[in-house]
């Protein structure tokens, strides 16, 4: 036979493009419209739909960037077309390629009622199946008219994302605004031929079936008359019956379909605009729901749902009904889809203990799967808290998106730090926007790693980014690939059902051990330093603002403020989204954060100040309000008192130039230049810094990646470097401890302090930058004189180790990596600290001296500032400060100490009083990372803790009041877990805790 699937082929695409596709709407006639612009920020629909429209032509311009325009159609259905389906098609200038990424709209009926959104691939309004003719139609279209930020040609500079300086060019040419006939029978002849064609395409070209559906594609195309497609589908659809009936072969592939539209919380969007993208989305989809008895959707990111209940009560209505019935999924149980990387312990914790809170309190649903598909890389302390929050499961398929390395599975166990493994899955389909495609399809069927062993994978379904969610034509594919020879098997179901199946057929999966690291986006750890730094500030102001409020509550009746802190806590964890803290959203979005944040400061600032002047009483008595976990100058931990003298630093002139700091700790030589040659452990007779290389050296690389601008550094930025050595000034410090150092390069000015403390074996950098270069990248190097294989990062709940060399492909991808307090390098019996209190990207790297002592250096480098011009092509231009430490002679337990110390500053006051903690644990490595009031309102003490040395600890907590009962919980404050349980005496609690163990205590007041 004659090989003419080339000519098949090409006749199925033209046929359906030119042909059979403009048959589904066979017959129409224009709708009149008009228009009202909103003239600022969006309104409520009560005005928009009460303001006075002007006529619109269709092909007429409208659209400010970030407008809001309200249309109005009205028009009559021909009584001709009674009995047949009509609905309305609204194109407001849609382009198909671009769901969730342009203008989209809102259709209300006059009463305010919601209909359905409207997005490139959902311009559809149903009138009647069938009508009666000569209905009048009256619909309300609330359009969002949001610039394309990233356009056919991405990532170049753009001042569209901010509405401060978009201008006001119309975006979008009004296109179509028509009633029309919708031939049901041509539609489902569209699809039955794209999923055949679809499938075709994927099957071996010497396979039996692929010829099966050629010849059955060829004989319907055949009974297609071109002239009269409505009259001619059926026969077509005829013909297609048999290959479409054919069944799945026993072994295939089982695809679990979740309906999905994953919606940024901001990326290329605002706060504002993301809470009308979930308003549209759900709308669509609770309506898809009515339509589709299969279908099944689940939503992530419970701040969205809040959303929708606050903004949108009509859509919240439909959305709790299609919940009841089990079609509507709360999914996740986390308040946002958050970063994992840079959140601390307490917000990551957070994170659960709200999104889960959320859905019980609102659906009595226990979500038991973390949902975090598009999340950069996961940090190796999240199993545990997944764990404590009474969760299971972990779905994400953004490691796909490495670089570098292919993961080497689909479904395992994943163990954290402490042990704890998570059963993890990430979709081959290799998507969260899976349009069911028989390219999708059959790619998760092939590149599922874990054939042999399991069959069951996930594909969430549908348009998303910026939302949008699963179509009418989705589940119109997925119930032809239900059960059809060639293809895997899909279902609609929920990611439980899923979770369970894949659970129950794989007993004993692979396990990979430590964080999962995507070999991409790494500069997210960098962008946007002023909300990197706005969000740890919060994080360690509200730890504060409990901490004193709970112990002034106990000992003072000290209103504890609850609301408030749930309030400013929600707030915290909305900008942790994995594009605000990542820095990878547009300027508006960053704009806002920073203000956001300055405003939490002030509030927490104010709680904090009342709740210590309740505990401190009036006086004259010199207080210092400790929050960190460790005492410090002889204040206790979570307590206040006058703290002791430290004794002294000397500053002198050293001779080559420069300056030298010495406390009898530690010698530290400032040259000329300003650097740091020299860092002396007096005690151990030990120099910290390498031999012929300086220390506290700012370096300037050229930072242009392939693409992803805010995302993303390559490697080859590395291949460029200018050290920062000239310096305008270096002087000495009045207060006889410290040095400054004025440099400038480029257009930029950097001032820094260096501080000795007396009594303190730590050399404090204070880092003012005046940043003003484009496309480049700021590191602070410390050139260490170490030989380490690997070095420890803080993350949640302790910290992970990496290596220092390149041995593999896995290890040299890890060129840029998160760290939240400290970094700790160690040989054995001395090690080196350096502690930051807001960066959280760095490198470390060694190399072997090839002269004299042939020793090792080991080099850390803090990632300071970048420039990247997309989303926001002003990232992070002006003032900013950093604060790092260098701690030579640094155990692992230093380590935890000082970055505590760094992010905590001591506050002074006066009082009346010395203030006991209200909490007190014996054994430093067990740190108390919350002590807090049981969100119930009970009254009861919660206390968080955990094992910070990655050893075992036994250890006494002592309650300074009287406990009546003590009841280990999860991270909700419901008693489980898994801890063995604290012998309790009184008000002594001992615990035993394994390395990096997390444990959560409720202590009920006498």
């Amino acid at each position: 036979m004659h090989d003419d699937r080339n000519l098949v082929e090409a006749r199925l695409r033209r046929v359906l493009d030119e042909r059979i596709r403009p048959a589904v709407y066979p017959e129409s006639v224009p709708l009149q419209v008009a228009v009202w612009h909103a003239p600022g920020e969006p309104v409520p629909v009560a005005e928009g739909l009460a303001a006075e429209p002007a006529p619109i032509e269709v092909g007429s311009r409208w659209g400010a960037p970030w407008g809001t325009s309200w249309f109005r159609v009205t028009g009559t259905v021909p009584e001709a077309w009674a009995g047949r389906t009509v609905e309305a098609v609204l194109d407001l200038g849609f382009d198909e390629n671009m769901p969730g990424f342009q203008c989209e709209g809102l259709v209300y009926r006059p009463d305010g009622t919601p209909v359905k959104g409207l997005n490139p691939r959902n311009q559809w309004v149903r009138i009647g199946a069938p009508v009666a003719g000569g209905e009048e139609v009256r619909l309300h279209i609330e359009a969002a008219s949001n610039p394309v930020i990233l356009d056919y040609h991405p990532f170049r500079p753009t001042h569209l994302g901010d509405k401060d300086t978009a201008g006001h060019e119309p975006q979008y040419t009004l296109t179509r605004m028509d009633l029309a006939v919708l031939d049901e029978t041509v539609w489902q002849l569209v699809l039955d031929l794209e999923v055949l064609g679809e499938l075709m395409a994927e099957l071996p070209a010497d396979s039996a079936r692929r010829w099966d559906v050629l010849r059955a594609v060829d004989r319907a195309l055949d009974a297609v008359d071109l002239q009269d497609v409505g009259g001619t589908a059926a026969a077509a659809r005829e013909r297609l019956t048999g290959v479409l009936s054919a069944p799945a072969v026993p072994s295939a592939h089982r695809i679990s379909a979740v309906g999905h539209a994953h919606i940024d919380s901001a990326w290329l969007w605002p706060l504002r605009e993301t809470v009308r993208k979930v308003a549209r989305t759900t709308s669509n989809m609770t309506a898809l729901i009515e339509d589709e008895p299969e279908f099944v959707f689940a939503m992530s990111q419970a701040q969205q749902w809040a959303w929708v209940k606050e903004h949108r009560p009509e859509v919240w209505a439909r959305v709790k009904k299609a919940v009841a019935e089990g079609r509507f999924v709360p999914a996740g149980g986390m308040w946002v889809e958050s970063d994992t990387n840079m959140p601390g312990s307490e917000a990551m914790a957070r994170q659960f203990v709200h999104g889960k809170r959320f859905f019980l309190d609102e659906f009595g649903i226990e979500n038991e799967e973390a949902w975090l598909p598009d999340t950069f890389g996961f940090a190796a302390g999240l199993p545990q808290i997944i764990k404590a929050a009474g969760s299971k499961w972990l779905l994400t398929q953004k490691i796909s998106w490495s670089r570098t390395n292919t993961f080497p599975h689909h479904t395992f166990q994943w163990e954290g730090i402490d042990g704890t493994r998570i059963f993890t899955h990430f979709p081959p389909v290799d998507t969260y926007n899976c349009s069911m495609k028989g390219s999708e399809i059959a790619h998760a069927a092939r590149n599922f790693k874990d054939k042999g062993r399991a069959r069951h994978s996930l594909a969430p379904t549908g348009w998303g980014d910026g939302g949008g969610g699963t179509t009418r034509e989705m589940v119109a594919k997925a119930a032809r690939l239900r059960n059809l020879e060639g293809s895997a098997a899909v279902v609609w179901e929920t990611p439980r059902a899923f979770f369970e199946k894949a659970e129950a057929e794989y007993p004993e999966p692979p396990v990979w051990v430590g964080e999962l690291y995507l070999e991409l986006h790494r500069a997210t750890l960098t962008s946007q330093a002023k909300t990197k730094q706005g969000n740890r500030r919060s994080e360690h102001l509200l730890r504060e603002a409990e901490l004193w409020a709970a112990t002034a509550a106990v000992r003072a009746g000290f209103p504890y403020p609850y609301e408030e802190l749930d309030r400013i806590w929600k707030t915290v964890l909305l900008h942790q989204f994995h594009d605000i803290l990542p820095g990878s959203s547009i300027a508006w979005v960053h704009r806002e954060a920073r203000a956001t944040y300055e405003r939490i400061a002030a509030e927490l600032d104010g709680i904090v100040g009342a709740a210590q002047r309740a505990l401190a009483g009036r006086g004259d008595m010199p207080l210092v309000f400790n929050a960190a976990p460790h005492p410090r100058a002889g204040v206790p931990a979570a307590g206040a008192a006058t703290p002791q003298a430290q004794g002294a630093t000397t500053l002198a002139p050293r001779p080559d130039g420069g300056h030298v700091l010495d406390n009898g700790l530690l010698r530290i030589e400032i040259d000329a230049r300003g650097l740091v040659v020299s860092a002396r452990d007096i005690g151990a007779d030990r120099e910290t810094i390498a031999p012929g290389t300086a220390a506290n050296l700012l370096q300037l690389h050229p930072d242009f990646p392939n693409m992803w601008d805010a995302w993303d550094v390559d490697e080859f930025y590395r291949n460029t470097v200018q050290d920062l050595t000239d310096a305008d000034a270096v002087t000495a410090g009045q207060d006889g401890a410290s040095v400054r150092i004025v440099r400038s390069f480029g257009s930029s000015r950097v001032t820094q302090v260096l501080t000795l403390p007396p009594g303190e074996r730590r050399l404090e950098l204070d880092t003012e930058v005046d940043w003003h270069e484009t496309e480049k990248f700021l590191k602070l190097a410390f050139p260490l004189d170490l030989h380490a294989e690997r070095y420890a990062s803080e993350t949640q709940f302790g910290h992970f180790h990496r290596p220092t060399h390149t041995n593999t492909s896995w290890e040299a991808a890890k060129f840029e990596a998160c760290n939240h307090r400290f970094v700790h390098l160690a040989e054995p019996g001395w090690g080196v600290a350096v502690v930051n209190d807001s960066t959280y990207g760095h490198d470390v790297t060694r190399t072997v001296r090839t002269g004299g002592d042939r020793g090792t250096t080991t080099t850390v480098r803090v990632s300071l500032l970048r420039a990247p011009r997309f989303p926001d092509p002003e990232t992070d231009q002006g003032v900013h400060r950093f604060r790092h430490a260098l701690v030579p002679g640094a155990q692992i337990a230093d380590a935890v100490r000082e970055g505590w110390r760094i992010n905590l500053p001591e506050r002074r006051t006066t009082g009346a009083a010395e203030v006991a903690p209200l909490v007190t644990a014996d054994h430093e490595a067990v740190v108390v990372t919350a002590v807090k009031l049981a969100d119930d309102g009970s009254g009861d003490v919660v206390v968080r803790f955990h094992e910070a040395h990655g050893g075992r600890a036994r250890a006494t907590l002592t309650a300074h009041f009287a406990v009546a009962d003590v009841t280990v919980t999860d991270l909700l404050e419901r008693p489980g877990g898994d801890a063995e349980p604290p012998a309790v005496d009184g008000e002594r609690i001992t615990v035993r805790l394994r390395p990096f163990q997390l444990m959560t205590l409720r202590l009920r007041r006498a």
